[in-house]
């Protein structure tokens, strides 16, 4: 198992490489490969609510990340202009859940040669997501077979201002031979609900995870915050970063379980 885990914005160096500091050790300990994720503009908001710092000053501080944690790196690309010069420090370029049908920025992201992680469209079917494979195969062969595809779920609309985890789409989605993560912190979210922002219920995230765990995924997706109540994103669903250390060892527990029924 992997995770994919940060800040959901980049709010500031500071926050950035405290919150990258404390998940690095924590992963060395439990042995958990890490994927630092934080966006440098937040281009899907429900209103004109901050978007974070830019691109150029988000790559900056995520390079830092990069070099002096030794981590790898993944952030949101939004416009296909954007997919080679994020390319420079990322290695996982990730496809918003928003604009995971638009052909021009699943070719240009998989153009790079980096690893491009789709997030399903909470409008989608687990099997539609076989489109957007297709798609950056166009322009990258073999990119799937070769692990340079990851897909993951997110929770899929249900009504106004609601999301539900459909646990079979985990399911449908690995028979495309792809790595699939589950996001634990934005299928909790709540869109729209609270007066033009996005709520959400962190509470939830361990009960998903584990659910996810259970079925069966390659890796995780948590954003998490040191004071989730003060971020600029997201701040309802965020895990607090001092609570990630227990999460994670359940994730593993069950892992562990799932891989040792699986051989016997």
């Amino acid at each position: 198992m992997f995770l994919i885990a940060g800040n959901c914005a980049i709010e500031s160096r500071d926050t950035t490489l405290r919150t990258a500091e404390t998940l690095r050790a924590l992963c060395y300990d439990l042995g958990v490969t890490l994927y630092y994720k934080s966006s440098f503009d937040k281009a899907n908001r429900t209103s004109a609510s901050p978007r974070g710092v830019g691109m150029e000053e988000g790559l900056r501080i995520l390079q830092e990340v990069k070099e002096q944690f030794g981590l790898p790196i993944l952030t949101d690309v939004h416009e296909s202009a954007q997919c080679a010069p994020v390319a420079e420090v990322a290695d996982v370029l990730q496809i918003p859940a928003f604009l995971s049908r638009q052909t021009d920025l699943l070719q240009a992201a998989a153009e790079t040669g980096r690893i491009v992680n789709v997030k399903k469209g909470q409008f989608m079917a687990p099997w539609d997501m076989g489109g957007a494979i297709a798609k950056i195969e166009q322009v990258s062969p073999n990119a799937a077979k070769e692990g340079r595809v990851w897909l993951t779920e997110r929770g899929s609309s249900f009504g106004y201002g609601r999301l539900v985890v459909d646990m079979t789409s985990l399911v449908e989605m690995r028979r495309f031979g792809c790595p699939v993560i589950f996001d634990a912190t934005h299928s909790v979210q709540q869109p729209s609900s609270q007066a033009g922002v996005t709520g959400g219920n962190r509470e939830m995230v361990p009960y998903l995870m584990r659910a996810a765990m259970a079925v069966g995924v390659d890796g995780l997706f948590i954003e998490t915050h040191p004071d989730p109540e003060r971020a600029i994103s997201d701040a309802a669903n965020q895990v607090r970063l001092a609570d990630m250390r227990t999460i994670l060892v359940q994730a593993l527990r069950i892992d562990e379980l799932i891989k040792q029924d699986k051989l016997e």
